[in-house]
């Protein structure tokens, strides 16, 4: 019985554009992801360094573009928050049948511009609906590796086979579904997170 959901943030709830980072990245030089650029880039993710460090980091390697460039095409990835996902998962709070959790992969200057374009009442609002709140950054730990679902389960005493996870990312449901977690690889643009409960 299914009585914990953790839910992914990005392309579940908030809508993504995820090649547009590199899209606007081409106009500077970029080509293709490096294992520099790849290691900056998760490094970020897990808090490891700072968004000033990082939009450095980023400098260096595209000298073409300046620093407000840059920010600019790495918050290009982030889209709309949809109201019909934010009372969805409103209402699931409300019934109180389930204990929710967030784990999300992001970082500083994407929370910060995603609860600007959202609006901070309604990104209090989305905050509210959860147990925990998990961003990467906060806890230096990513999906998919397993230490990071290993963490959420033992700071609240959940099982994973009474647990729940959803994220468009199959990489990060393989690794939760191993760990005997219940996953939904939600495919983007055919399905919805307001589906959720024919899935459970």
């Amino acid at each position: 019985m299914i009585k914990n959901i953790i839910f992914d943030f990005g392309d579940i709830f908030i809508n993504l554009d995820k090649p547009a980072v590199f899209t606007a990245l081409t106009k500077v030089g970029y080509t293709e992801i490096t294992p520099e650029l790849d290691k900056i880039f998760k490094d970020y993710e897990m808090g490891l360094i700072t968004s000033d460090n990082f939009i450095k980091s980023l400098n260096q390697i595209f000298p073409k573009a300046n620093s407000k460039e840059i920010k600019e095409a790495w918050n290009s990835i982030l889209l709309d928050f949809p109201e019909h996902r934010l009372k969805f998962v409103e209402q699931l709070a409300s019934e109180k049948k389930y204990r929710l959790f967030l784990l999300s992969n992001t970082n500083e200057i994407h929370i910060d511009f995603a609860t600007a374009s959202i609006g901070s009442d309604r990104f209090d609002r989305f905050k509210a609906c959860f147990e925990k709140f998990y961003l990467s950054h906060e806890i230096n730990l990513r999906k998919p590796n397993n230490n990071i679902y290993e963490f959420v389960l033992a700071e609240n005493n959940l099982k994973p086979e009474e647990t729940f996870f959803v994220d468009d990312t199959k990489e990060n449901t393989d690794s939760s579904t191993a760990l005997g977690i219940k996953s939904w690889n939600l495919l983007v643009g055919e399905e919805d997170i307001i589906q959720l409960k024919t899935k459970l």
